[in-house]
């Protein structure tokens, strides 16, 4: 196969190829870890993709992406 017919297969496919990479790797974490620690690894993962996502596009800085989604606490003086 070509290279150009691998980049036709991915601009086709892509959808399916990522969903099945991700079950892959969901499926070994349950495996090797159970499956709320695989729960819990994939919501990890997604939390970190979203604030990753918001710090590319609009360019803020990490913490005060963190002030608006911790609870406000007090600060030691």
């Amino acid at each position: 196969m070509t290279e150009k017919t691998f980049r036709e297969i991915w601009q086709h496919h892509r959808g399916k190829i990522l969903g099945s990479l991700a079950g892959l790797v969901f499926s070994l974490l349950v495996v090797a870890v159970g499956f709320l620690w695989a729960l819990f690894i994939g919501f990890c993962v997604g939390v970190g993709y979203l604030v990753g996502k918001r710090l590319d596009e609009e360019q803020e800085h990490v913490l005060d992406i963190l002030s608006r989604i911790l609870p406000p606490g007090r600060r030691h003086r």
